[in-house]
């Protein structure tokens, strides 16, 4: 029987935090710090650390939640709300993360990177279905066919990627070009810069997938042999804080890159194209074919690992319905079908999802890190259910114009700013789930339920 171990060597910290980055950081996570840093100009400092709260911050709470309360899947952390919202939430960050938004986005970054500026605007839709359905024969492949060929690209193109990348950031920082290259163009990072960037942070979509990767994380750390809930807690937040550390440091420079292209580039419709303009602006295009294709294998090792974990997931959510390999074709379908919208498109449509399902995540994340202190069901199910309410609101206000129009967005607009805090900055789910908190301590000492 192994022995207990009370803490990880430096070398054990190395390899939980090589696996927590290879997990989080996919190249489309380079897409939206260049996106801010254009957007937010010389607001870009504020911005960004709003960006990192979310975005580097929150995967780690979630993670360290998952450690301490010994939860093993969102399945269980959600079992204390109720089985019904368990399959709600489960389900819907799977569909977020995986075909509906995240994994389509990872072909479409990886073609504007290395396409989409090179091919005449007329031939745009037919490049991309060809350049999709490429990329997912070669996804639903691998996905069907467990290989090791997954551990070589992460043994491989991390380094690799990572060395490209800091070539890039030398060679624009040492230009000559002027840091911040110009003011903030869009209205909300000239009077909330932060809290702008908290939201931009939620495109990353790493709060939700700290959730489903956590399990990976605390099992890695188990099997070395840290199995006491505190300590397995603390050995997480060592390997965490090294990983998302440097995350965090990649997006200020990638932020800095994109503030600092508007010397010689207008504000590009997404970070995409932005990385693009910027990646042959400074080593032509020898430079940018060579970081399409880092890009475009980067890409297809995250999509792989997204289409299978959401088919092992439905496949033990859904026993009798589907096998995980027809749930793979599914997942592979749909990200196909989904990516030939354009970059643009998934992004409008994906953020009203994310306004919904984070605060979401979040009091779910919170309230498992308080979890000596919260030990009752009322408490979990007010403060989400007082959460969503609000946050419905919040996913309206996100919502692409036409279909904002049709839910009367004013209307229910004008309501919410008269009855929620933050609503104006994205945040109006937060006063109501504290008052949901407080519902729950009254409701546990009147009828006292325990959430295990």
């Amino acid at each position: 029987m192994k022995q207990p171990k009370f803490k990880l060597t430096f070398k054990e910290i190395l390899v939980v935090a090589s696996l927590l980055f290879g997990l989080f950081f996919g190249a489309g996570n380079i897409i939206f710090p260049v996106s801010l840093g254009q957007s937010s100009g010389g607001n870009v400092w504020p911005a960004i650390l709003g960006f990192n709260i979310t975005a580097v911050g929150l995967p780690l709470l979630a993670v360290i939640s998952m450690g301490l309360s010994q939860s093993e899947s969102v399945i269980d952390m959600t079992q204390k709300i109720s089985k019904k919202y368990s399959y709600f939430f489960t389900v819907a960050l799977y569909l977020t993360i995986g075909p509906f938004f995240a994994t389509p986005r990872l072909a479409t970054v990886s073609y504007e990177v290395g396409l989409s500026t090179l091919i005449p605007q007329e031939f745009g839709a037919m490049s991309l279905f060809i350049y999709s359905f490429i990329f997912y024969l070669i996804v639903l492949y691998f996905s069907l066919r467990p290989s090791g060929i997954l551990d070589w690209i992460g043994r491989y193109l991390n380094p690799l990627f990572l060395v490209l990348l800091t070539v890039i950031l030398i060679r624009a920082f040492t230009s000559g070009d002027p840091l911040i290259g110009g003011e903030a163009s869009v209205e909300s990072y000239q009077n909330t810069p932060f809290s702008t960037g908290l939201i931009e942070g939620y495109n990353t979509m790493d709060g939700l997938a700290g959730l489903a990767f956590g399990i990976i994380i605390i099992k890695s750390i188990r099997n070395i042999g840290v199995t006491e809930p505190k300590r397995l807690a603390s050995q997480t937040v060592k390997s965490g804080v090294l990983s998302l550390a440097v995350m965090a440091l990649i997006y200020l420079c990638l932020a800095l890159l994109g503030t600092q292209s508007l010397n010689f580039t207008d504000v590009a419709p997404n970070g995409g194209v932005a990385m693009s303009i910027v990646t042959q602006h400074y080593f032509g295009l020898f430079g940018q074919i060579l970081l399409a294709g880092v890009m475009a294998v980067a890409c297809l090792k995250t999509a792989i690992g997204l289409v299978v974990a959401l088919a092992e997931t439905f496949a033990d959510l859904f026993p009798q319905f589907l096998s995980q390999r027809v749930w793979t074709f599914i997942a592979t379908i749909i990200s196909f079908l989904v990516a030939n919208i354009g970059l643009n498109l998934i992004i409008s449509y994906s953020l009203p999802v994310l306004m919904l399902l984070y605060p979401l995540a979040i009091t779910l994340i919170l309230l498992h890190l308080f979890e000596p202190i919260v030990k009752s069901r009322a408490i979990y199910r007010s403060v989400t259910f007082f959460t969503m309410i609000a946050a419905l609101f919040d996913m309206i206000a996100a919502l692409p114009q036409p279909l904002y129009q049709w839910l009367q967005g004013d209307m229910l607009g004008s309501f919410a700013k008269s009855f929620l805090p933050f609503y104006s900055i994205g945040f109006g789910w937060v006063v109501p789930a504290l008052i949901g908190f407080v519902v729950g301590l009254i409701l546990t000492k009147v009828h006292p339920e325990p959430a295990n």
